[in-house]
């Protein structure tokens, strides 16, 4: 059988298995996957579903993307951005509000550069809410800053000039 070209995803997961201690019959059993395929996968003779490659990255505490990356199912931008991502959505430390904005600013600035933006957080892509609440989230919303979710309507109410 002629080796696929799947990059040194072969070989990078046989490193990843060596590295974890593991033998590709222990392998086989925390993926379900069979030992066989594991072995040709290993061997660059089968190029593996992005299903089977999350397995294996579970299953060895690697990241999916890295071996979507290497078996040319991501760009590696893509991946990157993946990975920006998902730090916003995992930070315990802001509220989903705050990461809901925080992907719209990052969506705005993308398309800025000339990058495609991905999905919202709750998985819709809708640019033009996306663009409005990113410029007044950027535009000195200090209230909504401030954390007591009043926006810029609490600050008109107390604008001396009113």
């Amino acid at each position: 059988m002629a080796s696929l070209n799947v990059g040194n995803l072969g070989e990078y997961l046989r490193e990843q298995r060596r590295a974890a201690q593991l033998s590709l019959r222990q392998l086989a059993d925390a993926t379900g996957v069979s030992n066989p395929y594991l072995s040709q996968i290993e061997r660059g003779l089968r190029k593996p579903s992005a299903d089977v490659l999350q397995q294996v990255a579970k299953a060895l505490r690697i990241s999916a993307e890295t071996l979507y990356v290497r078996a040319g199912i991501l760009d590696e931008r893509e991946r990157e951005e993946l990975e920006t991502r998902a730090v916003i959505l995992a930070d315990p430390s802001i509220n989903e509000r705050q990461k809901n904005v925080l992907l719209q600013i990052y969506d705005s600035f993308r398309r800025e550069n000339g990058f495609a933006p991905g999905p919202d957080a709750d998985g819709k892509a809708d640019a033009d809410r996306a663009d409005a609440d990113a410029e007044a989230a950027a535009g000195g919303d200090a209230g909504s800053r401030n954390g007591d979710g009043a926006g810029a309507d609490a600050t008109e109410d107390h604008d001396p000039r009113s």
